[in-house]
């Protein structure tokens, strides 16, 4: 049974926002400003937050930026998931991802399941890895948003839960890039 270990000290992790969408403005961004009120009730830290167009090389660019960038270890996008033309989401992500993390989509979409039924199975929500940061591409509407955060991020993104979380794996996201055996500041 998952739990929170209370034993264990909370560690903060810095997550950037990005919206996806060719409507929405710091105005009226709704699922972003959702988004980020939740990460930073969680104790965590809104590193950055954006919005770009559903223009894949745009996306791209900004999460290329952002996987760049020591002081971010999250990234989450709103929107551009669909099916339609203009959702480009993830194809940016397939352009800069490492690694998928098959069980959050097929976890989101599950969850999804018990609240809009089979209309879930238009989202192309999807996690992954790229140079030790972690990605996660939700659907634009604020009820996938609160899915996405209250039953799966909130828990995977708090190192105290148990019997495993995202957290705990950072130090150990590159350790492909490093020789066998070498402690991470041993790094060439």
């Amino acid at each position: 049974m998952a739990r929170i270990d209370d034993s264990r000290p909370f560690i903060a992790v810095n997550i950037a926002v990005l919206t996806v969408s060719d409507t929405r403005s710091a105005a009226d961004d709704s699922s972003g400003d959702t988004l980020a009120a939740r990460i930073a009730a969680a104790g965590h830290r809104v590193a950055a937050r954006a919005i770009e167009r559903d223009d894949a090389d745009a996306i791209v660019r900004r999460l290329s930026g952002w996987i760049d960038d020591p002081t971010i270890d999250v990234v989450i996008t709103t929107g551009g998931t669909g099916i339609t033309g203009r959702d480009v989401t993830p194809e940016a992500f397939e352009r800069v991802m490492e690694k998928r993390i098959e069980g959050f989509g097929e976890l989101f979409r599950m969850i999804s399941f018990q609240k809009i039924g089979t209309s879930t199975m238009q989202s192309r929500a999807l996690g992954g890895v790229a140079h030790g940061t972690y990605l996660f591409a939700l659907p634009g509407s604020g009820g996938a948003v609160r899915d996405a955060w209250d039953e799966i991020l909130v828990w995977q993104l708090d190192n105290r839960h148990r019997p495993c979380n995202l957290v705990e794996l950072m130090p150990r996201l590159e350790e492909h890039r490093r020789g066998v055996g070498q402690a991470p500041d041993q790094a060439m």
